[in-house]
């Protein structure tokens, strides 16, 4: 994994994380990454229920509350560190 974590720091670009991803994952992996980045979106931003993000998404209301429990309980705090950075950037 650590190899892997340090590929990513090596993408410069946009394009750049675009090409690396359709190279290493499926159009699927690569579309279930990004409903639950909007997901995680929409978590944050707050003010619509579990039932309301499955029913814009198209995700179903446990992975709606899969990225929720990560958002809100989960050690690592991902999705905390790259909100926090993506409203800092004004996104």
């Amino acid at each position: 994994l650590q190899d892997l974590y340090k590929a990513f720091m090596c993408l410069k670009t946009e394009q750049e994380c675009a090409a690396f991803l359709h190279d290493l994952c499926t159009p699927r992996e690569i579309h279930e990454m990004a409903e639950r980045w909007v997901i995680a979106r929409m978590l944050n931003r707050g003010g619509k229920s579990y039932r309301d993000i499955s029913g814009e998404t198209g995700a179903s209301t446990t992975t709606v509350g899969r990225v929720a429990r990560y958002l809100q309980h989960e050690p690592w705090q991902g999705y905390r560190l790259v909100l926090g950075r993506w409203a800092a950037d004004g996104k």
